[in-house]
């Protein structure tokens, strides 16, 4: 499957009740198609995806998959328990999703192979996200790579010797990697050295025209946008979402809070963000 250029995590938007705003996600879908991303990966970890419930995840990626028809290749977050790994793979399916992002399991245990195969299985392309407690070695990359349907390694590890490593040990099989570190662009030049040259974008999702300048090699952005907007997302856990979904608000579109355990920003960090925002918009 052709991956390429800037993938695109957008968040999940909740109305005044709590309920999925599928228009507004549906707007939000064509804000960021608009710009050009290489794909959609909906009811991810940006998408809220451990608060949704398995209806709330089939219509997330059935709006997902009717705005992005035909433009590029649809993804949609799957993991947990297997029993709701596996419900979500079919609710993918059946809404026309064109492959899953397979999140860690709850508990990692010498069968996990196992509960790959048994995902793969519901007929959909599978990239693993190594993430948390799942920590792969090269050696079991190349085991995982044999499981029919599995294409792809999305890391949210950040140890770019191992992951140099899982790269070489491919050797140049037909497999798709990507860096997924929160906020990424201060790591590509460290992943682009070792051939991995594609990545998710938070800010993709609220501000695409500074994720696509910096793309395009703007490095003041690194500087005087990313950088501290990383500051700001490291302030509290789980801000690596939570800030995502301020900034889709502060660019005119209500996609409403964040979902307990998670917490909204402060008054402070949301003008920060502003601000940072501002910042970076006049850099494009």
């Amino acid at each position: 499957m052709n991956l390429s250029g800037v993938l695109f995590f957008p968040v999940t938007p909740f109305d005044s009740e709590g309920r999925v705003a599928e228009d507004v996600l549906a707007e939000h879908l064509s804000r960021g198609l608009a710009h050009g991303p290489g794909g959609v990966f909906a009811a991810c970890g940006t998408g809220e995806f451990t608060s949704l419930s398995e209806s709330e995840h089939a219509r997330v990626v059935t709006v997902a998959a009717r705005t992005a028809a035909g433009r590029v290749p649809v993804f949609a977050g799957a993991g947990g328990p297997l029993g709701a790994a596996l419900a979500h793979a079919r609710n993918a399916r059946e809404a026309g999703a064109d492959g899953l992002l397979l999140l860690p399991p709850l508990a990692r245990g010498p069968r996990y192979a196992d509960y790959v195969a048994a995902v793969a299985a519901e007929g959909l392309p599978v990239i693993l996200y190594a993430r948390d407690h799942l920590v792969l070695s090269p050696r079991e990359v190349v085991a995982l790579a044999d499981i029919p349907g599995v294409i792809g390694l999305k890391d949210g590890i950040g140890d770019i010797d191992r992951t140099q490593r899982i790269v070489r040990a491919m050797d140049g099989r037909d497999f798709t990697f990507f860096n997924g570190l929160p906020t990424a662009e201060l790591t590509m030049p460290a992943y682009r050295a070792i051939g991995v040259g594609l990545y998710s974008s938070a800010v993709f999702a609220f501000a695409p025209e500074i994720a696509v300048a910096y793309s395009r090699g703007n490095e003041r952005l690194l500087r005087e946008f990313y950088a501290p907007l990383v500051e700001l997302r490291s302030k509290v856990p789980g801000y690596a979402v939570s800030l995502v979904k301020a900034g889709v608000r502060l660019r005119g579109l209500d996609a409403g809070p964040v979902r307990p355990p998670l917490a909204d920003l402060s008054p402070g960090d949301l003008a920060e963000l502003d601000r940072l925002v501002k910042t970076g918009l006049d850099l494009t």
